[in-house]
């Protein structure tokens, strides 16, 4: 391990672009922490990744929507009001907002 490459006002820059303050153990614990995440990154630039093909998700994916098929099946009003705390005739009864 070298030069450190995250440093203390890095720290408090982050946690004044969060807006939240941090105590001097904090800054301490974030400095070290940020410290690894960025080693591990690093690392990763290490990696040969000419013939890896970009993955944009782990799993393949696909659409589980179903087929927006036009029918002429529809739900009746006493059906859809059925459930409903008040109604007046064809309507939901909802409180007034003023």
């Amino acid at each position: 391990m070298g030069e450190k490459i995250i440093k203390r006002e890095d720290v408090e820059y982050l946690g004044k672009l969060a807006r939240i303050e941090l105590t001097e153990s904090e800054k301490i614990r974030f400095e070290r922490e940020l410290e690894k995440i960025v080693e591990y990154v690093s690392k990763l630039n290490e990696l040969d990744t000419e013939n890896v093909e970009p993955t944009y998700h782990v799993l393949p994916l696909k659409n589980v929507f179903r087929q927006d098929i036009p029918s002429n099946e529809s739900v009746s009003c006493e059906d859809i009001l059925k459930n409903a705390p008040e109604r007046d005739r064809n309507l939901f009864k909802v409180p007034r907002i003023i």
